[in-house]
């Protein structure tokens, strides 16, 4: 199976995308955001780290990149798309997922292990996961503070779209301890920590991170 991964002006964390999708078993296929062709993929990574015009609003100009108008067309067709870190900023410009990330609420950069219960294990990119697992992933981010309005936060609870839960303690001031949330189909997930940075044991905090990628595979084999 066929993973485009998105580098933008500015992505520090595409080379890191790429080479999870080929440790979980897949192609990985390197996507310019100039590009207006998603070359045959089955699937798309928007990684994260940063993206050009972030100094405006975090993913707000990348959002315009010729790249996203296919991804846009895709994921409302049934691609599944994960958007990492800047990638979920970029999906919430992009209105494929609700919601906004602000700054942290203690206004500094967190660069840590972080603990996230996995809620939802019935996306297209979380089902090698159980419902309820504890794991252990990357956090690195300075606006990952998740909002929404109260309604908007509801019907993401009553909907069970909520993917990942913060645990122990909030990082980033993300309401309702969210880290992660997917749309009304489980394709398309946006998720503030990184998976692609626990993939192997040689780094980072173990592979609690790998399932995001093996489960698209198996989501686009089923």
């Amino acid at each position: 199976m066929r993973i485009g991964v998105v580098t933008f002006p500015g992505s520090l964390d595409d080379v890191d995308a790429a080479r999870a999708v080929r440790v979980a078993g897949g192609d990985a296929v390197r996507l310019w955001h100039g590009d207006a062709d998603l070359r045959g993929v089955d699937a798309v990574v928007l990684p994260g780290g940063f993206s050009y015009g972030d100094y405006l609003r975090c993913g707000a100009i990348a959002r315009f990149a010729p790249v996203m108008d296919e991804v846009v067309r895709a994921a409302r067709g049934g691609m599944p798309v994960l958007g990492i870190c800047n990638g979920f900023q970029i999906l919430c410009e992009s209105h494929l997922l609700p919601g906004a990330l602000i700054r942290n609420d203690h206004r500094k950069f967190v660069c840590r292990d972080q603990r996230l219960r996995i809620e939802n294990n019935r996306t297209s990119w979380t089902s090698g996961y159980t419902e309820g697992q504890e794991v252990t992933i990357v956090l690195k981010n300075g606006e990952g503070g998740f909002v929404a309005d109260e309604q908007t936060l509801d019907r993401l609870e009553g909907e069970g779209r909520v993917v990942a839960r913060y645990l122990d303690d909030n990082p980033n001031g993300s309401l309702r301890d969210i880290a992660g949330i997917t749309n009304d189909t489980g394709t398309v997930v946006g998720l503030m920590p990184h998976p692609e940075h626990a993939v192997e044991d040689l780094c980072g905090p173990g592979t609690d991170g790998l399932p995001f990628f093996t489960s698209a595979l198996a989501a686009l084999v089923g």
